[in-house]
């Protein structure tokens, strides 16, 4: 089943039908069992008869107090990429390692106040000429370590910033617009499959510029294991989402513009379109 985050409630949508439930959004993430007790919950409720159009074409971001993580050089296709972009600054083996190595590359994204959804606007840098966005499965994860739900994520990349220097990376993935999220979550009894697609078209003055996909299975990491380590040593009250590392890397020729329509989709869950300003 899907959930939207609204103005007017928590949208549940089960199939064709389509219930609103009036539930605090932080309390209802944080329930390892969300699943079951969502499921029982709406089969004892009346579905929606009027039109809920308007609520899934614009819903709200679907983060509450929840801080948004992320992964990276999850994918052979990233590594390549950030090798290559760092190879002159001497950080070119750095991700090599990485890749390479038990413990996983994890770092802070966004606060959920910085966060954009569905339809809104993600941003590139003014001090930035090469950017780049970075289609994610999002993790949806309870206080207690335990998966609940999938959502998709843009990890808007300033590449030339991270390519100067690896530790100018905050620098190049967290600022204000930097993360999109939406335009649901997908919660589900069992995890999401291997061959599940995950694509981004990018869309300038009506013409396709970039199109790509891959697959999860593609993923050198596995989610659970991402998981173990961001809680280590971290506690996560409201629970958290992190973006799980990009398969899909534009050419090196290519950079964002503002205008530009960014749309990533992925099965099951649906596509996340934003504009960038």
């Amino acid at each position: 089943m899907r959930i939207f985050k609204t103005n007017s409630g928590i949208l549940v949508q089960k199939e064709e039908k389509h219930y609103l439930l009036e539930t605090d959004w932080d309390s209802f993430l944080c329930n390892d069992a969300v699943y079951a007790d969502t499921l029982k919950r709406i089969n004892q409720m009346t579905p929606l008869t009027s039109d809920t159009s308007e609520l899934t074409i614009k819903p709200l971001p679907p983060v509450g107090k929840q801080e948004i993580w992320a992964s990276g050089v999850t994918y052979f296709s990233s590594r390549e990429a950030r090798m290559e972009e760092s190879k002159d600054a001497g950080g070119g083996d750095f991700y090599d390692r990485v890749y390479h190595a038990e413990r996983p590359e994890l770092f802070f994204k966004s606060a959920p106040y910085r966060a954009v959804g569905h339809g809104d606007q993600v941003r590139i840098r003014k001090d930035s000429k090469w950017n780049v966005p970075e289609p994610e499965l999002t993790l949806v994860i309870t206080p207690n370590a335990r998966i609940v739900g999938y959502t998709i994520g843009n990890d808007m990349s300033s590449r030339d910033i991270e390519g100067e220097n690896p530790l100018y990376l905050p620098q190049a993935k967290s600022y204000d617009g930097a993360a999109a999220v939406g335009p649901c979550i997908l919660l589900t009894e069992s995890p999401i499959g291997s061959e599940t697609t995950i694509e981004i078209q990018i869309v300038r003055n009506n013409e396709e510029v970039f199109k790509g996909e891959t697959k999860l299975g593609q993923m050198k990491r596995k989610p659970e294991d991402l998981v173990h380590y961001l809680f280590r040593e971290m506690s996560f009250p409201h629970g958290c989402l992190l973006m799980t590392g990009t398969g899909i890397v534009p050419p090196d020729s290519f950079s964002l513009q503002q205008g530009d329509l960014i749309h990533i989709s992925i099965e099951g869950i649906g596509v996340l379109s934003n504009i960038v300003a």
